[in-house]
C-alpha cells in the first residue's frame, strides 16, 4: 500500500519504518526542516533499539521516503496516518492545535485532487480523547463537501525502548472504522503482524479510541497499586519483594507493572491518566480510581525524597551536599525524559541548595538541554559519584545492576545509596558498610 505518515516523532517513525519493513511504500512527511535532512542521512531523531537499521535498510530499498512537501506526501498516499504531538496541560486538557492542522492539510488536499480519486483513508494515530477522529471528519467535510473520504482510528501500544518489536509483535492490533471495507483494508495491512495468532480487533471508532486510554489507565493503576503496598510494608516492617513475589504468583494477578519504585513517568502514563480525568469531568462522571491513581503517582517522588532528607537531617541539611543521580531517563532503553522521577528529585534538592551530579549517556544530551548547567553530566558511572555525599538510583540501566561495590565505596564521600528501583540485596550493602534506603523494605543502617 502507498502510505504517509504526517509527523516523525516517536510513533510516526517507528510505524511508518515497520510498515515499510513490510513492503509498504511509506512516506514521513514533517514540518522541521532540520529534521527530516537528518532522516535523510539516516539520523535517528529518537533513541529507539533496532530503529536505525531499519531506517537505513528500507530508505535504501526506496520503501521509505521523507518530505516537507505536503502536497507530495498527500497525493498518491491510499491511506494517511496523523500521528503529530497531542500535548497536554496539567489538567489533561490535550491541545488539538496539531490535529486540526493536520485534518485542515488533508481537505485541502483532497479538495485539490478531486472527486475522481479512490477514497483516501484518513487514519488517527495520535492518542486522542475520544471523539477526535469524528472531529477530523468534519474538519474534512467542511473542506471537501462531498468528495468521498473514509476516517479510522488506529491507536498504538508501543514501549519506548522495545517499540519495534512491540509493532512487529504486537499482542494485539486495534482498529475503529465506520465500514467492513475499510476495516478489511486494515487487515491487509497488518497481516504480516498478527501471524503469531494474535488478534486484530475492528471495532467502532469511539471504542478505539476509548482502548488506549483504558489499557494506560490500567497500567497506571498497577504501578500506583504496588507503589501504595510499599509504602504500607515500609511502615508495618514488611518486605515489599517478598509480598510481590507471593501476590504476583496467582495466575490472576500475573507480574507485570507490579514493581515498586518512583512511579509512573514518560509522555503516556501521566497524559493519559489526567486525560481519562478530564474526560469523566467533562463528562459529569466522577473517576475516582485514575484520581486516586495520579495522587499516588505524585506523591510517591515526595515520599522518596522525604527518605534523604531525613538521613541528612532536615531540608537546610542538604545546604552543600553532593548528590549523584545514576539514570536520568524516565525508564531504561529509551533517551526520553518527560516527566521523568529523577529530575523532579533532582530539582528538589537543587532547591534545598544540594550540588547534583548526573549519568546515562543515553538521555544526557536531553537533560542538558532541559537542566543547562544546573547540573553536572559525567560519561562515567563511577566519576559521577566521586565526593558525592549519597547516590540515588533512579532509572534501572543494566549496568546499575551489579556495580563494582568496592570502587564506588572509595570514590564516595559518604556510603549511602537511595535506591529507586530495589535493584540491591539488602544484606549485600549491609556487609559492604552502605547505608541503603528502597521502596517497600526497611533501610540498612550498619553500625
Amino acid at each position: 500500500m502507498r502510505l504517509t505518515m504526517v509527523g516523525t516523532g516517536y510513533v510516526g517513525l517507528v510505524t511508518g519504518v515497520c510498515l515499510a519493513n513490510t513492503g509498504n511504500d511509506v512516506t514521513c512527511l514533517d514540518v522541521d526542516p532540520e529534521k527530516i535532512e537528518k532522516l535523510e542521512k539516516d539520523i535517528c531523531p529518537i533513541y529507539e533499539p533496532g530503529l536505525t537499521d531499519l531506517m537505513i535498510k528500507n530508505r535504501k530499498a526506496g520503501r521509505l521516503t521523507y518530505t516537507l512537501d505536503k502536497k507530495a506526501a498527500y497525493q498518491s498516499a491510499e491511506m494517511i496516518f496523523i500521528c503529530v504531538g497531542t500535548p497536554s496541560d496539567d489538567k489533561g486538557h490535550t491541545d488539538m492545535t496539531y490535529i486540526d492542522g493536520a485534518a485542515d492539510d488533508i481537505g485541502n488536499a483532497i479538495k485539490e485532487l478531486g472527486p475522481d480519486q479512490p477514497p483516501k483513508i484518513v487514519v488517527v494515530k495520535s492518542t486522542v480523547p475520544v471523539g477526535t477522529t469524528f472531529r477530523v471528519k468534519e474538519r474534512i467535510k467542511a473542506i471537501v463537501g462531498d468528495i468521498p473520504f473514509h476516517v479510522a482510528d488506529n491507536p498504538e501500544f508501543l514501549k519506548e525502548g522495545d517499540a519495534v518489536n512491540d509493532f512487529n509483535k504486537p499482542d494485539r492490533v486495534v482498529v475503529g472504522v465506520e465500514s467492513d471495507e475499510v476495516g478489511e483494508r486494515f487487515r491487509d495491512l497488518y497481516d504480516p503482524f498478527v501471524r503469531n495468532g494474535h488478534p486484530i480487533f475492528v471495532m467502532d471508532v469511539l471504542s478505539a479510541e476509548m482502548v488506549k486510554y483504558a489499557s494506560n489507565n490500567f497500567l497506571a493503576t498497577k504501578i500506583s497499586f504496588i507503589n501504595e503496598m510499599a509504602n504500607l510494608c515500609e511502615a508495618y516492617g514488611a518486605n515489599i519483594n517478598r509480598v510481590r513475589e507471593g501476590m504476583c504468583s496467582d495466575s490472576r494477578i500475573g507480574h507485570q507493572f507490579l514493581y515498586p519504585g518512583l512511579g509512573y513517568g514518560g509522555s503516556c502514563f501521566p497524559k493519559d491518566t489526567l486525560a481519562c480525568i478530564m474526560m469523566g469531568d467533562k463528562a459529569g462522571v466522577t473517576m475516582q480510581i485514575s484520581n486516586a491513581v495520579h495522587g499516588t503517582n505524585e506523591r510517591q517522588r515526595n515520599l522518596f525524597f522525604n527518605k534523604i532528607i531525613k538521613h541528612f537531617g532536615s531540608e537546610t541539611a542538604l545546604q552543600g551536599k553532593k548528590i549523584a543521580f545514576w539514570g536520568l531517563a524516565f525508564k531504561p532503553r529509551t533517551d526520553d525524559i518527560r516527566k521523568a522521577p529523577a529530575l523532579t528529585l533532582i530539582r528538589k534538592a537543587l532547591g534545598y541548595g544540594a550540588t547534583c551530579h548526573g549519568f546515562d549517556l543515553v538521555a544526557k544530551e536531553n537533560v542538558g538541554k532541559e537542566m543547562g548547567d544546573t547540573v553536572t553530566l559525567f560519561d562515567d558511572m563511577y566519576e559521577c559519584a566521586k565526593g558525592c555525599d549519597a547516590l540515588v538510583i533512579s532509572t534501572d540501566w543494566p549496568e546499575f545492576k551489579s556495580p563494582d561495590f568496592d570502587k564506588l565505596g572509595e570514590v564516595m564521600g559518604a556510603k549511602v545509596i537511595f535506591d529507586g528501583r530495589n535493584l540491591y540485596r539488602r544484606q549485600h550493602l549491609d556487609e559492604l558498610g552502605f547505608t541503603y534506603y528502597s521502596v517497600g523494605r526497611a533501610p540498612v543502617t550498619p553500625a
